[in-house]
């Protein structure tokens, strides 16, 4: 299936393992391939950022998905979650806050969602005619796990599921031509 990654799709899935591990988690989950989204300069981050103007907020909210934190209910008491890491990142370092594991050398495994993910993208691909495999479908298969943390994270930020999927559609549709 690898062999149809696009260079962006591939770019997502190391980065996805780069995400776990600036986390300290010790497997890939479904919300770091959405922080690998974000992060890799590719059709799905620009289908993003279209409907979520600046993605600061989204990675704030799948890292708080990850980590099984509700940024609005903790709000809704004072608390604002990605100020409290930001004052702690800039006091200790990246990851300060973030679970206190060994560095797992070598690959992290796929968790179940995560490889559903992937296995969805080849779906998603194939209906849509493409030998290939975007970051933009990884992304829509993203979008067909409606209770996963990270479509959950995309909802609590603002972002019109509808939306993300028309412009992750566009930008797939762009690559093919």
């Amino acid at each position: 299936m690898f062999e149809r990654f696009t260079k962006d799709a591939r770019a997502v899935v190391v980065q996805a393992q780069q995400e776990a591990r600036a986390l300290r988690h010790d497997r890939i989950e479904a919300g770091h391939l959405l922080l690998a989204l974000t992060a890799v300069e590719g059709g799905a981050a620009r289908a993003l950022d279209a409907c979520l103007p600046g993605l600061d907020g989204l990675r704030a909210r799948v890292r708080a998905e990850i980590d099984g934190l509700d940024p609005d209910a903790l709000a809704s008491i004072g608390v604002d979650l990605s100020a409290v890491r930001q004052a702690a990142e800039s006091a200790f370092g990246e990851g300060a806050l973030d679970r206190d594991r060994k560095e797992k050398r070598g690959h992290l495994r796929f968790t179940r969602e995560a490889k559903k993910v992937l296995e969805l993208s080849l779906r998603v691909a194939l209906s849509n005619g493409h030998r290939f495999i975007s970051d933009g479908h990884i992304l829509l298969a993203l979008l067909m796990l409606p209770e996963s943390a990270p479509v959950r994270a995309m909802r609590n930020a603002g972002a019109e599921l509808e939306n993300v999927k028309s412009a992750a559609l566009r930008e797939i549709t762009a690559e093919a031509a």
